[in-house]
């Protein structure tokens, strides 16, 4: 009796720890599932690559080649069109009904034209080419709206931060003015004239955070997602390009233009070629009696069918073939001159942001200086607070503008890397 009371308890013990663990881990689970996993940092060419997978010509892309290599397997056939088959039968059962029957089978076979075959196996290599061509420019295109919105949102970040430390010291000198208030060192229009200071700051760190704000939201229009708030890796500058600028004829833009060109001229010989309808050959056999009784004969008819010329329907094609050519070779012309132009306009940019950067520089190791000794000498009582916030105003606007004119350097090497026609790295 005392064992089965001892084991029942046993039991009933063992079935309230089991209870009790599979709660704790029921609850673990749901902390760890509540918890939000990290974002992960982005760089411009992650931001680039989910960009492009997002665009239509690149969902599209994968279709567009299988088009493509259908129209070469075409080209390649023996006939340009599919046979035909031909079947028909005659019989005067509905008006004399004497026996009289006819069954024909035939095959119509379409012949190429003269020149035809090859001309059209060249304007399917050439929009082969043409869709390539033409998916590196939208990658080209796309790239340069998200260079534009990183960079966007580089600089809101910068200014934030920048923001950030402005208010930061204003608190500081306002937080010592007023110790120093309370002590009688300095009156109380010193005090309002810091706390001034810091509602300006705490003003111009909101209107940052907004702008920083609308600039993440642009990156996730383009990218499906946006970096974290608080994300600062991924601000390095593109790699110089360098020797790269030489590279003129390789720019995705002309290879487009040079494709759709090509494409342009070998229709414009494909039409020319195709100056009538395909000519047909037909094989036919016929079966036929002329009545009841008689027997049935066999013939087998071979023949041709030459259609006559296109006429004005052809000069239309071949005109508007001859017009898309010559409307694309002018506008390779004109959009090579417009990148010689921007790529130089580009370098020279990149160069002047450096000597900016350098004066940018220099003057911000001057007013960290001043700065340190206007502040030990506001210490002192030395100088005024008028001037210490002076001094302070100019720091930061010095600080600033070495930031932002690192990101201008890194904007322009990404704008001569976009006139070069490379993508993001």
């Amino acid at each position: 009796m005392h064992r089965r009371i001892r084991t029942a308890a046993w039991l009933r013990c063992t079935a309230v720890a089991a209870a009790w663990a599979a709660c704790a881990w029921t609850a673990q689970a749901q902390t760890s599932t509540a918890q939000p996993a990290p974002e992960t940092p982005l760089d411009l060419r992650q931001v680039f690559d989910a960009a492009w997978a997002r665009q239509p010509e690149a969902l599209a892309l994968q279709a567009r080649r299988d088009a493509a290599r259908a129209r070469q397997k075409a080209a390649q056939a023996w006939t340009p069109e599919p046979a035909a088959l031909e079947l028909s039968n005659k019989t005067d059962r509905l008006n004399r009904n004497q026996g009289a029957r006819e069954l024909e089978v035939g095959v119509a076979v379409p012949l190429w034209l003269l020149g035809e075959r090859s001309k059209t196996a060249a304007l399917a290599d050439a929009e082969g080419a043409a869709i390539e061509s033409r998916a590196s420019a939208a990658q080209l295109r796309v790239a340069a709206a998200v260079r534009d919105s990183w960079w966007q949102w580089q600089r809101t970040r910068i200014e934030t931060d920048a923001a950030r430390d402005q208010l930061d010291n204003t608190r500081r000198i306002a937080a010592d003015v007023a110790r120093r208030t309370k002590a009688g060192d300095l009156a109380r229009a010193d005090q309002h004239q810091a706390d001034g200071a810091v509602a300006a700051a705490e003003s111009g760190l909101a209107q940052a955070e907004a702008a920083l704000a609308a600039a993440r939201q642009q990156l996730r229009a383009l990218a499906g997602r946006a970096p974290a708030a608080t994300e600062t890796a991924g601000a390095a500058a593109e790699p110089d390009p360098g020797t790269a600028s030489a590279e003129t004829d390789a720019h995705p833009a002309l290879q487009e233009l040079k494709d759709r060109a090509a494409v342009a001229e070998g229709s414009a010989a494909l039409t020319a070629a195709q100056s009538r309808a395909n000519p047909e050959l037909m094989l036919a056999t016929t079966r036929d009696r002329g009545a009841f009784g008689e027997s049935s004969q066999q013939t087998i008819t071979l023949g041709v069918r030459i259609p006559f010329g296109g006429g004005p329907r052809h000069d239309a094609r071949s005109a508007a073939a001859r017009a898309e050519a010559t409307e694309a070779q002018a506008q390779l012309a004109l959009e090579r001159e417009r990148l010689a132009a921007e790529r130089d306009a580009a370098r020279v940019r990149v160069d002047a942001s450096r000597s900016q950067l350098a004066a940018a520089e220099r003057r911000a190791t001057l007013a960290r200086e001043s700065r340190g000794f206007f502040d030990k000498s506001f210490r002192l009582g030395e100088t005024d607070l008028p001037t210490r916030l002076r001094i302070e105003a100019e720091a930061a606007e010095a600080e600033r503008e070495v930031a932002r004119t690192r990101i201008e350097l890194a904007t322009a090497i990404s704008a001569w890397r976009q006139a070069l026609g490379l993508l993001p790295r």
